[in-house]
């Protein structure tokens, strides 16, 4: 019986066959102007048979593009889905040829959900250590590299860049200091506080001097510096280096002939060990302030006799040694930063990720020298 035509260019004529084989004529063109309607209507007209096999008659077809396709892809699923057969005949050689390049057979197959298996745990392992590995030959590459350009600066002084220099000192030293001295004034007026809550009841309100002066010039002066230092400057380094390796200005220095090592590591190297040093001794300093008003406030101590016994509790060795300290975790923040700028791969997720790792690795060996310094200055005496 005959279709009425959809407001387009395509006839069809839907015929049924003994034992429900159900054959669909189709003349004109298939293309974008009437896929749409050919679906709805062919759809609702094909589910009044019982079909068993559908045969799909293009003889009579002008045209077919990727619209039409899609009009036979869904002739076939309905089929399929009841359980019929399907068939295409008599299509044309171009209409063959596009329907090859569509790769027709197969674009509604469903394919396999393969559920992906879990790695065991020697997998696990196993990755582990390859990357602790590569990680290692890194870590040795690039401080055989600093070691170079650190001998290439001393042999020729002029090829490093000074400008950068007093720049990252200014932003190391100079813009660190107030966040710095705050801390530590508020360190030693803890300190203090706390310690004479017991020295009070033996009298001995006057070696709360001698115990946050010497606390804080061995020990916590260095490590609250160098962990601000490196939450502040360490991870300002990863991040900028970072950023220029996935934008491939790394890339660049080097295809234009600069080291990038000596251009963009060691003048932060150089501006850490100076400041960071420098900035452990304003530590000591605000530390000593804060016990001092407590001492003053609070122990009816005076400014004279406090900062006497300051005086005679500290000596130069336990201030150079702190100095010291803070010299070798400087090296530590600004060698770790860098590394972990330079092994930035891909985009900004990994600067963030190497910004974080840069400062958790600082602080972890910041604390494991600082170990390392105790049981030496145990066994030295």
């Amino acid at each position: 019986m005959k279709i009425p035509e959809t407001p387009t260019k395509a006839q069809y004529e839907i015929s049924e066959a003994p034992q429900g084989a159900v054959i669909l004529r189709i003349c004109g063109n298939m293309d974008a102007s009437n896929a749409g309607p050919m679906i709805q209507t062919l759809s609702a007209r094909l589910r009044e048979y019982a079909i068993s096999s559908l045969t799909v008659d293009l003889e009579g077809v002008d045209y077919l593009d990727d619209f039409g396709a899609l009009v036979l892809i869904e002739l076939r699923k309905m089929a399929t889905h009841g359980r019929a057969a399907f068939h295409i005949i008599h299509a044309s050689d171009k209409i063959k040829d596009l329907l090859s390049i569509l790769d027709f057979d197969s674009l509604d197959e469903q394919l396999p959900i393969q559920k992906k298996s879990s790695p065991s745990v020697f997998v696990h392992i196993g990755e582990a250590t390859i990357q602790l590995v590569s990680d290692m030959k890194y870590v040795l590459s690039f401080i055989g590299s600093i070691i170079i350009s650190l001998v290439h600066v001393c042999s020729k002084p002029r090829s490093l860049r000074k400008n950068d220099t007093l720049l990252y000192m200014q932003r190391v030293g100079v813009e660190g200091l107030p966040i710095v001295a705050l801390i530590s004034f508020l360190m030693g007026l803890i300190m203090a506080f706390m310690s004479s809550v017991q020295l009070q009841q033996f009298g001995a309100n006057i070696y709360v001097a001698s115990l946050v002066s010497l606390a804080m010039t061995r020990e916590l002066g260095p490590i609250i510096t160098a962990i601000i230092v490196a939450g502040r400057s360490g991870s300002a380094f990863a991040a900028e280096i970072g950023t220029m390796k996935i934008s491939e200005e790394v890339d660049a220095l080097f295809t234009m002939g600069f080291n990038p090592v000596l251009f963009l590591a060691v003048p932060k190297l150089i501006a850490a060990v100076i400041m960071v040093p420098i900035l452990t001794l304003f530590s000591d300093l605000f530390a000593i302030m804060g016990g001092l008003l407590v001492g003053v406030s609070m122990l009816d101590l005076t400014v004279n006799s406090y900062i006497a016994q300051t005086i005679k509790t500290l000596s130069l060795f336990d201030v150079f040694w702190g100095v010291l300290k803070s010299g070798i975790f400087a090296a530590l923040i600004t060698l770790i930063g860098c590394l972990r700028g330079f092994q930035v791969r891909g985009g900004a997720a990994s600067v963030g990720q190497a910004t974080t790792s840069a400062v958790v690795s600082s602080i972890f060996m910041i604390i494991l020298s600082d170990s390392i310094f105790s049981v030496i200055l145990r066994y030295w005496g």
